[in-house]
């Protein structure tokens, strides 16, 4: 029986499309050739070729992908060479399979054996066969139906070996980026906290959007968001490596230019090139919680809401370049007038304000008719009053935000987002500290004032102390 010349593909013919034809290796140990494959009737235009082996080792050399399925004869010698005349060896079937099996993981299998083999039969297809033929039963119908029947059987067995990996893959994955989304620190702070975090990213829980919150001994409060170019997996790891910096520098102490230096120092020596770079925003918010210390590392400058005014954004003449834009030793030999690359400006919040840190895939929607413009941070103040008018707050308020921006978009934002809003009430702070509240005089702008969560709300903008047990939803 003629051999074809086999064709390597890059797919096995196990996942061959329907009604292709078919190619099937035979292995089998017949030294008087008395064994024959019947004839195999053509149905539906598609034709079956036969490819023979006489041992394993033969059948390794022919077994190439272009091969759909493979017809084993349970008879064959273990060892893979023909058993000589006179030869009282029976070899183990079973373990005659395992080594095709094993040689061909993504072949469909059918298992070869007498009638009164019906136990090893039955064994094989529990070992891993698609299905068994009896030799003294072998007719053209039947044999041509088992190898479609094989074929298709192993492409479904395939695809759902895959679908079970591509979902315990996405489980873990999902695990592990919910493992990595910061948990805010502020236990014993007066400050109210709420974060909205969007992925740009298909199918994805992180970013490369990062942002972290915690609460020194000392009683200030340090807040940070920032955005690594991209948004890929390469970029959302990034992210938490600086995430995770930000943080153990924060807690030994470091502010200001000195952590935004060091910050600068990882980003080199983790980024897979020197295009990659970050935009940083940090604030520390004094014990009083009456004002702030600013940062700016090439990042939008945050909004902030005070009693009795409308919002706006916070001074941003002084901000320095995104971490990695400019090579480290640029910086220092080169500082900025003030004497630092990140000078860090103080700014004064009073005594009951919001204050909303914000990636730039918050204003780089598109808008208008035509989606020729961006909405800009002029446009996000503008939305974050109307919105603040209404009585949006807390979580509220930022889902508010990000879903306004993608309606304005008209469809999904391809950027990461990120949104962080803390909050203090001064007379709730006074009531925690046990402190006499402050007499208000009436103010004729009252109803511009910071809007207070409605009564019953389960906004995460609840009290620090007993709301962030558990990490901010997204």
């Amino acid at each position: 029986m003629p051999v074809p010349v086999p064709q390597q593909r890059t797919d096995s013919a196990a996942e061959a499309s329907h009604g292709a034809d078919l190619t099937l290796l035979v292995i089998e140990d017949d030294p008087a050739g008395t064994f024959t494959v019947p004839e195999l009737p053509a149905t539906a235009g598609t034709r079956v070729r036969i490819r023979t082996a006489r041992n394993l080792t033969e059948a390794g050399r022919l077994l190439t992908d272009d091969v759909d399925c493979i017809l084993l004869d349970l008879a064959l010698p273990t060892g893979g060479e023909t058993r000589a005349a006179g030869d009282a060896a029976v070899a183990d079937g079973l373990a005659t399979l395992q080594h095709v099996l094993r040689i061909a993981p993504r072949h469909a299998v059918l298992a070869l054996t007498a009638e009164d083999d019906a136990e090893l039969a039955a064994a094989a297809v529990r070992v891993g066969a698609q299905d068994y033929l009896f030799r003294d039963e072998l007719d053209g119908r039947l044999f041509s139906r088992a190898i479609r029947y094989a074929v298709e059987r192993k492409r479904a067995d395939i695809a759902q070996r895959r679908l079970t990996e591509s979902t315990l893959r996405a489980q873990e994955n999902a695990r592990l980026e919910r493992g990595l989304l910061p948990t805010p620190l502020l236990e014993g702070s007066d400050l109210r906290f709420a974060a909205h975090y969007r992925p740009g990213r298909s199918r994805a829980l992180l970013g490369g959007d990062f942002y972290d919150t915690v609460r020194t001994p000392d009683g200030t409060v340090h807040v940070m968001i920032g955005d690594v170019c991209g948004h890929g997996p390469d970029e959302a790891a990034l992210g938490v490596e600086l995430r995770i910096a930000w943080r153990a520098l924060t807690l030994a102490g470091l502010c200001g230019d000195e952590l935004l230096s060091t910050l600068q120092q990882v980003l080199e020596h983790e980024r897979e090139s020197e295009e990659i770079f970050a935009t940083l925003c940090t604030v520390d918010i004094a014990p009083d919680g009456r004002s702030a210390g600013l940062c700016l590392a090439g990042h939008p400058a945050p909004l902030i809401a005070r009693h009795g005014r409308t919002a706006q954004l916070l001074p941003h003449e002084d901000g320095g370049p995104a971490l990695g834009l400019l090579p480290h030793s640029a910086l220092c030999g080169a500082p900025r007038t003030g004497g630092t690359p990140w000078p860090r400006r103080r700014v004064e919040l009073g005594g009951d304000w919001s204050l909303m840190l914000y990636t730039d895939g918050l204003i780089e929607g598109r808008v208008g008719p035509a989606g020729t413009q961006r909405l800009g941070q002029d446009g996000m103040v503008e939305m974050i009053n109307r919105q603040l008018a209404e009585g949006l707050t807390g979580e509220d308020l930022l889902t508010a935000a990000v879903t306004e921006v993608r309606e304005l978009n008209g469809g999904e934002l391809t950027d990461d987002v990120a949104v962080l809003l803390l909050d203090r009430d001064e007379e709730h702070a006074r009531h925690r500290t046990g402190e006499q509240p402050l007499d208000r005089a009436p103010d004729g702008d009252r109803g511009r004032s910071i809007p207070r969560p409605r009564p019953g709300s389960a906004s995460p903008t609840a009290p620090v102390s007993t709301a962030h047990a558990q990490r901010p939803p997204l």
